[in-house]
């Protein structure tokens, strides 16, 4: 069967991977490369292949389960594509024998690609009013407005005017319109004949005096213009050309052309602009990183209002080394700063909250700033994390644009995003399970971590330099199920993923700050598999605020009763919720943990209420590694082993959309947890 496989176009390791799963059935990944003595990357890959190719499908499950499709199914999928690729060659039959046919000794071509230098100003402009005459579909040039007024003076829009073909021929051209010289042009273009039906002129937005002239003729041939020395007054003797009919060179020209005519503005408009002093809506992709960061920069120098930034936590770090904070403050200019917080960055945050409005938004799907709602950027993403504020490849093919309507309509949707976005808080989830506060943070918030330690129990982190990312994996693919008879003294051991959060609620929650933790719990764990939740209210207590276990919920009736049994003579127990499946759902995908309920949970103490709602758990950074070992209010030891990430956090529910701090989300993505009885 192999060698079958193989015939019909299986290669070897992929024809040995579909027998395996076509005889033995569904098989996990690893199984499946123990089998098969195979590394499992190379097992991935195959794996890959074949699903691209339909032979393979995998279960929803996690782990992933791989099952082949009846080989029948291949068989008919191979025919299929056979026939497929015949049809095709029977209909390019007749094409592909003209090809043949055609193909000849190669004899010298008098068109073959050819270079010319042209001097002298008349000779010149004659090789350009023969080039005209040659038109049959277009003619681009990129000229400066003297040389326009000098190839009047020649006769070249005569040659144009009287073309046999004009109305079907596009003139156009590319100029440096300025203050200087807009009579010039608008004169040139009171001429214009009105039989040429399509010629059309525009001024780049950003002239820098060096584009290059050069004439294109229905890319066949190009004369580029050699420039005398600058400062040099031009003479007869100055003009120096080069002519080409070198197909390659003639398109590198042409779209030069098109680059420069995209990046334009119609030169009636800017004449408009000029006279008026109205600017018109203009937009364009600037190339030139240099040129882009150096009109950033001239806007925001501008500025006398307020500036919308949203980037990335890369670039909120570059924010609080490139801006003119003194200036900004010295002009009363509003600035409103939306990004990712999340650790690295927490300082940078900080700092630029002393001068201007920063919040958190989870995650940045556009890098942009909008300048006194006249001018919009947007940007690339940052790809490196490096502190160097002269980094000039996120100012690589900046889009820029003055459009009102079009920014308009942007600042609508920043705005909504600011108004459900965040202020960053210096109480991170970091500071409460480590033991830790900042040291700019307020003695109320010093204190806040010390009762949450008297309240849940304290926890440790503890450095366990032999645990790594293999060793946690290997013991949740070799999980052992360790029973549970009397809950007050056996031993439990849980193979999950979690997250957890602090979040900080808006006002129509009508509860305070909380701590929420999802978890998705494997079938191998003691109780079996379960999806829950646990949340931890910030109340008023006898020694002062503090976070609360306020209630669970859980859709295992044994998991359920575990936890009543753990805080007998507690009130909690009543709030220890049994849900149905399809009430709640604890979902791990790659890096991101998503959960989800769709029935109020009642909380200690009432009316405190969790609504249904989803919260989503994004991974970010490295992988980190790591044992915490807890103590809960009822003496039980837990050791967690996990491997996990930082966490951005976001908290939907159907009234409003709360994002909470990036910096105040964990997400363990493998996780064995191990409860040990109290000890006496």
């Amino acid at each position: 069967m192999l060698k079958t496989l193989e015939s019909i176009g299986f290669p070897q390791l992929d024809a040995r991977v579909y027998v395996l799963l076509a005889k033995k059935g569904p098989q996990k990944a690893i199984d499946a490369a123990k089998v098969l003595k195979m590394p499992r990357q190379t097992l991935y890959v195959i794996i890959k292949n074949l699903q691209k190719k339909g032979i393979v499908t995998s279960t929803v499950e996690h782990p992933a389960r791989f099952v082949a499709v009846p080989f029948e199914k291949v068989l008919d999928l191979f025919i299929k594509s056979k026939i497929e690729e015949a049809q095709r060659v029977q209909q390019s039959r007749n094409e592909i024998l003209l090809d043949w046919e055609s193909i000849a000794i190669a004899e010298p071509d008098e068109r073959s690609a050819k270079f010319t230098i042209i001097e002298g100003r008349n000779t010149v402009y004659s090789k350009i009013q023969q080039m005209i005459s040659e038109t049959r579909r277009q003619l681009q040039f990129v000229t400066t407005v003297p040389s326009l007024a000098r190839a009047d003076q020649f006769g070249l829009f005569d040659a144009a005017a009287n073309h046999p073909m004009r109305s079907k021929i596009h003139f156009r051209f590319i100029t440096d319109l300025s203050d200087q010289n807009v009579n010039v042009v608008k004169a040139l273009l009171e001429k214009k004949p009105a039989a040429l039906l399509s010629f059309k002129g525009r001024t780049p937005d950003l002239w820098l005096g060096l584009l290059p002239r050069m004439i294109v003729r229905d890319e066949e041939e190009a004369i580029f213009f050699i420039e005398p020395q600058r400062g040099v007054s031009s003479t007869e003797q100055d003009y120096v050309c080069l002519w080409t009919n070198c197909r390659t060179l003639v398109d590198s020209f042409s779209v030069l052309f098109e680059d420069l005519w995209s990046k334009s503005t119609n030169i009636q408009n800017k004449i408009v602009e000029i006279e008026t002093g109205e600017p018109v809506p203009r937009t364009c992709v600037i190339g030139e990183a240099q040129v882009a960061k150096k009109k950033y920069e001239d806007v925001l120098r501008l500025a006398n209002k307020e500036i919308t930034i949203m980037t990335s936590s890369e670039g909120l770090n570059l924010l609080n080394k490139s801006l003119p904070l003194i200036e900004f403050v010295a002009k009363c200019v509003s600035v409103r700063i939306m990004a990712p917080i999340v650790n690295k960055n927490l300082d940078d945050a900080q700092q630029l909250m002393k001068q201007f409005e920063v919040k958190h938004v989870p995650s940045v799907y556009l890098n942009v700033t909008i300048v006194d709602g006249e001018h919009f950027f947007q940007f690339k993403n940052p790809h490196s994390n490096r502190q160097d504020i002269e980094l000039l490849d996120n100012f690589e093919n900046t889009f820029y644009t003055n459009d009102h309507e079009y920014i308009k309509r942007t600042q609508t949707i920043l705005w909504d995003i600011w108004e459900k976005a965040s202020v960053p808080s210096a109480i991170t989830l970091e500071s409460i399970i480590s033991g830790s506060s900042p040291a700019d943070a307020s003695q109320a918030g010093r204190s806040r971590y010390g009762e949450y330690r008297k309240m849940v129990g304290w926890i440790e982190e503890t450095e366990q330099c032999s645990l790594t990312e293999k060793n946690v994996l290997d013991k949740i693919i070799n999980a052992k199920k360790i029973l549970i008879k009397d809950p007050q003294k056996d031993v439990g051991r849980a193979y999950c993923s979690s997250g957890l959060a602090v979040i900080h609620p808006p006002a129509q929650f009508n509860i305070p700050d909380f701590i929420i933790i999802a978890r998705h719990v494997d079938k191998q764990s003691s109780m079996g598999a379960e999806d829950m939740l646990a949340v931890y209210l910030w109340l008023e207590t006898p020694s002062g605020y503090a976070y609360v276990r306020a209630g669970t919920a859980g859709d295992n009736p044994r998991g359920v009763n575990w936890r009543k049994t753990l805080f007998e003579g507690t009130p909690i127990p009543q709030y220890c919720h049994l849900l149905k499946k399809d009430e709640i759902q604890v979902r791990l995908h790659g890096n991101t943990l998503f959960a989800g309920w769709t029935v109020p949970i009642p909380l200690f103490p009432q009316p405190y209420t969790l609504p249904p709602a989803c919260i989503l758990f994004e991974g970010y950074g490295d992988l980190k590694t790591g044992v915490v070992k807890t103590r809960s209010p009822v003496g039980r030891t837990e050791i967690s082993e996990f491997n996990g990430f930082d966490a951005f956090v976001t908290f939907f529910h159907p009234a409003s959309k709360y994002s909470g701090p990036g910096t105040d989300g964990l997400l363990r993505r493998d996780l064995v947890m191990t409860s040990y009885p109290p000890t006496k």
